[in-house]
């Protein structure tokens, strides 16, 4: 089985992260994860929800999570 090519966003993610570890200069990184998850997440709901016209149970279907959270993470980026 031939591995498959990573995807365009796994590209776009992978480019940004190797200039920001370049970009660092030697200096320590520290909190990647929520760096990169807070940067991605975002745009993430906003294209959803316009994809769901802005229906919170239809978009939490297509993220393949709870309404509820769903709700919480709108919030948490100033969405609602």
């Amino acid at each position: 089985m031939t591995p498959q090519p990573p995807s365009p966003l796994a590209q776009a993610v992978t480019t940004a992260l190797e200039k920001y570890f370049t970009e660092l200069n030697g200096e320590t990184a520290s909190n990647v994860y929520d760096m990169v998850i807070s940067c991605v997440e975002k745009p993430l709901l906003q294209v959803v929800m316009m994809q769901a016209k802005n229906n919170q149970t239809v978009a939490a279907q297509i993220l393949g999570i709870n309404r509820n959270t769903l709700r919480k993470k709108l919030g948490d980026h100033g969405l609602l």
